[in-house]
């Protein structure tokens, strides 16, 4: 009987099925764990935030468990340290491979995101106009627009990741006024970013500046401009008194109707 038992168990059919019911057993246990996990992660916004091999080579892999270990603040630091000196380098490649496992690390640290973006969209798109190593100034302005896409998506996966906070919202919307002359996009997200309590004041009042550059919403943005004029004092700083004279002759609004804003009050070169 006993090597009957003994010749059953050594059977091949019997150690798989074993492994098998191993597996599934494992894996009911882990399934809700995992489920549980994930949604604190969705909860959190963590989207697309993973640790990859680009990471691992970067901080070998003594930083790499140590990072799954807990450690993402302090390796994320330490990753951010090598990103300045090779900002000071203009080692812009290296950078942003950095940006990226840095902002993979920490995604709710605003900061990361924030900086990433700026030095790309603004220090090495001018770096990319004054690189003589690139005679075609052609050539130029393209590597130029590629920074500032990379800036972009650098603060739209940031805003992925933060959907609850207005910051990331008012620096996409500034670099879409500044870099990519996109006022109808940067009107929408200047105006995203004021629909939160805590958003300061300025949010609607840029977004209405934008939306008067915005073809085929100039009467929208009058009546906005005109709105906020109506808020009082306060209100009626130079920018909006010159966009709204502007949008005042442009849409033809009647004499009767318009608002007398002098000279003297309006910016220089307006």
């Amino acid at each position: 009987m006993y090597s009957l038992e003994k010749s059953f168990r050594s059977h091949p059919w019997f150690r798989f099925s074993a492994v098998a019911a191993l597996v599934l057993i494992f894996g009911a246990i882990r399934l809700p764990i995992e489920s549980r996990l994930n949604a604190e992660y969705r909860a959190a916004f963590f989207h697309g935030a993973q640790l990859n091999l680009s990471l691992r080579q970067q901080i070998g892999q003594t930083g790499f468990l140590a990072a799954l270990g807990g450690f993402r603040a302090a390796v994320a630091d330490y990753l951010w340290i090598q990103a300045h000196i090779d900002w000071t380098r203009t080692e812009w490649g290296k950078m942003l491979l950095i940006f990226n496992n840095v902002t993979a690390l920490q995604p709710r640290n605003l900061m990361f995101w924030d900086m990433s973006a700026w030095h790309m969209a603004y220090n090495a798109s001018a770096f990319a106009m004054q690189d003589t190593r690139v005679p075609r100034m052609a050539l130029r302005l393209k590597h130029q627009h590629e920074d500032f896409l990379i800036g972009k998506d650098l603060l739209e996966r940031g805003i992925a990741n933060n959907p609850d906070r207005y910051k990331l919202r008012e620096s996409l919307a500034t670099l879409l006024r500044d870099k990519l002359q996109d006022h109808c996009a940067a009107a929408v997200q200047f105006a995203k970013a004021a629909e939160f309590p805590d958003a300061p004041t300025y949010e609607i009042r840029f977004a209405a500046y934008e939306l008067s550059w915005c073809p085929g919403h100039e009467r929208e943005a009058y009546n906005e401009l005109l709105r906020l004029y109506n808020m009082g004092e306060k209100e009626r700083l130079p920018t909006l008194l010159s966009r709204l004279k502007s949008l005042q002759e442009s849409l033809n609004i009647p004499q009767s109707q318009r608002i007398n804003i002098p000279e003297n009050q309006l910016p220089p070169h307006h």
